[in-house]
């Protein structure tokens, strides 16, 4: 399937090869040129604006955040101004509620289709195409991306019309991912500071209580304090936390546990640790408790 792709940070990239890899055939767009280049060995075609990008019946966005997301969409020249009618935008972003309600009223009123598909998982994830995907939008839309959604991994969940309910799951599921990373933080720094053997606990809890992925491998990250190289960020995670709020608060609905998750974060970054990797959170749980960095 031919699609044009903005958007090449770390997950953005991988994502890339992952469909290249697959035999999709992508017009690739970034700010800075070097990334579509890297990936011209895989077989991808480098569009020299956004507007070339949009030749496509499908592009693609995996962008930091709704800033940017916004900028390239309504901005001069942007996807808005250049996609074809019954073209569609999807966007794989974590963004705001409020951005993906306006993205498809916008696409709509210009006669172009929308679909958000936020992804979970890591940029390795994304390379290896073990992406789980939450997708929303009008059947047809959907329909029309299967086959790059499909691609991007394992796990595909179609969550409805409504584009976005898909970034209502995602941020759920940041929010819980941060719940557990603070909850396991604290754990670690109480069994420290009572003498518990952290070893123990570690294969304590994530064999016999929480024998999940992300329980090992959040909780080795805090163990041994490996926070460096991020694979997502303080900063990154706050934004998220962030997003949870708004759109908790836009329902009326408390969220006091991720009021807490935020505090945390920020008090994370404002300690210098905003590029670490969000398990930092260990490291900051260990500081207020008076013990020393474990690594």
């Amino acid at each position: 399937m031919e699609a044009g792709f903005i958007g090449l940070g770390q997950m953005g990239t991988g994502i890339a090869k992952s469909l290249l890899r697959t035999g999709h055939r992508l017009r690739l767009y970034n700010r800075t040129v070097s990334r579509t280049k890297a990936l011209l060995s895989e077989g991808a075609v480098v569009a020299g604006s956004i507007a070339e990008a949009c030749q496509e019946e499908v592009v693609m966005t995996m962008l930091a955040d709704d800033a940017a997301l916004e900028e390239v969409t309504f901005g001069r020249g942007g996807i808005a101004a250049s996609l074809k009618r019954g073209a569609v935008h999807v966007s794989l972003s974590t963004i705001s509620v409020a951005l993906s309600q306006r993205l498809a009223m916008e696409h709509a009123r210009l006669g172009q289709e929308y679909v958000a598909a936020p992804v979970f998982g890591r940029p390795d994830a994304a390379e290896a195409a073990r992406l789980a995907v939450v997708a929303a939008g009008k059947p047809e839309a959907v329909q029309r991306c299967k086959p790059l959604l499909e691609a991007m991994g394992q796990k595909l969940l179609v969550a409805g019309e409504r584009p976005a309910i898909a970034n209502v799951i995602k941020l759920i599921g940041n929010f819980l991912l941060g719940s557990m990373i603070e909850s396991l933080s604290e754990a670690f720094a109480l069994g420290r500071k009572s003498g518990v053997d952290e070893e123990l606990l570690y294969e304590f809890l994530t064999t016999a209580l929480f024998p999940a992925p992300v329980y090992r491998n959040y909780g080795e990250a805090i163990l041994r304090g490996r926070f460096e190289p991020a694979r997502f960020t303080a900063s990154l995670g706050l934004k998220d936390i962030r997003l949870v709020l708004a759109a908790a608060e836009a329902e009326r609905v408390p969220m006091p546990v991720a009021s807490v998750v935020r505090d945390r974060l920020l008090t994370a970054t404002a300690r210098g640790n905003a590029e670490s990797d969000w398990s930092v959170l260990g490291r900051i749980a260990a500081e207020d408790a008076g013990l020393a960095a474990n690594r």
